[in-house]
């Protein structure tokens, strides 16, 4: 559970309102929130908190349930980064869980239209009041359903960018949490990185990047599953949690083969120093993502 800290405060739904923790002299980037006046059922309620994101941006988030983590940070920024100029005019999020690369792109990217698709209702509630707390409601649906039902996207596209943050674990591979939300978030209830790879083949635009992580010790799944779907590989990061320890998770990037260029392949992103510091180079995808260093 995350408990609230002396600086935390209660929103008027006795939900957590989560202080800001920035240095002084901070100024936040991107677009300012269009929070409503009155926000009613916006506030975080009990079992929930309110906490920041990018820029002044926030996201809604239950305590004991599935949070916004360094994967979908690192998927996001990669997203924009790649689609910078030009801009996309829409983008497409699969398994968008609580909203969290939704938020990031449609903070990074305020003149275009996204769609983020959720399985877990509960998920995708907290997800639109989300959004709606910062205004993005009216360029980002939310729409309930499995991915993996062509009908679900029937008549949408062609996107300009599609993500995803799939469950890293097959069902079966390890013990499931009982806690909300958390289950279906690591364990693949509803499909892995091979039925998001065939999702995206189907709805990307021509020359569309598809954006997404994988857990290390599932990443020779990757290149198999975007092959079947007629994708290969264009860009492929490990991300290491700390220094002198292995990668964690790869994020990476992939068009059709048709159209795929020689593979990018930096050096891996290290998190953390010996030290347990975050290193500059990390300190940098936050800022590019409205974060405080």
């Amino acid at each position: 559970m995350f408990e609230p800290s002396p600086t935390d405060s209660l929103s008027p739904r006795s939900g957590i309102l989560r202080a800001a923790r920035r240095p002084a002299g901070w100024v936040a980037a991107g677009p300012a929130p269009q929070t409503p006046e009155d926000p009613g059922d916006l506030w975080p309620g009990p079992g929930e908190d309110l906490c920041w994101l990018a820029g002044n941006w926030r996201i809604l988030q239950r305590l004991d349930g599935h949070r916004t983590s360094l994967d979908d940070l690192v998927t996001a920024q990669l997203a924009a980064s790649l689609c910078a100029s030009p801009a996309p005019a829409c983008w497409l999020d699969l398994g968008t869980g609580i909203g969290s690369v939704a938020l990031f792109l449609a903070w990074r990217f305020p003149q275009a239209r996204g769609l983020g698709v959720e399985v877990q209702v509960l998920s995708a509630a907290m997800a639109r009041r989300s959004l709606a707390w910062n205004g993005a409601a009216d360029r980002v649906e939310i729409r309930d359903g499995d991915f993996r039902d062509p009908a679900l996207l029937a008549g949408q596209g062609p996107f300009d960018l599609v993500t995803g943050t799939p469950p890293y674990f097959p069902v079966g591979t390890g013990p499931q949490s009982d806690r909300t939300q958390r289950a279906p978030c690591r364990f693949e209830h509803h499909g892995g990185i091979e039925a998001y790879c065939e999702t995206a083949a189907r709805v990307l635009a021509p020359g569309a990047p598809f954006v997404a992580c994988e857990a290390w010790t599932q990443h020779e799944r990757v290149e198999p599953a975007g092959r079947a779907a007629g994708l290969a590989l264009s860009y492929w990061r490990e991300v290491i949690p700390r220094e002198g320890k292995g990668p964690l998770f790869v994020v990476f990037a992939m068009t059709a083969a048709s159209q795929a260029g020689a593979l990018v392949k930096p050096a891996p992103l290290v998190v953390r120093d010996r030290q347990g510091r975050r290193t500059p180079e990390f300190m940098a995808v936050r800022e590019t993502m409205g974060m405080p260093a």
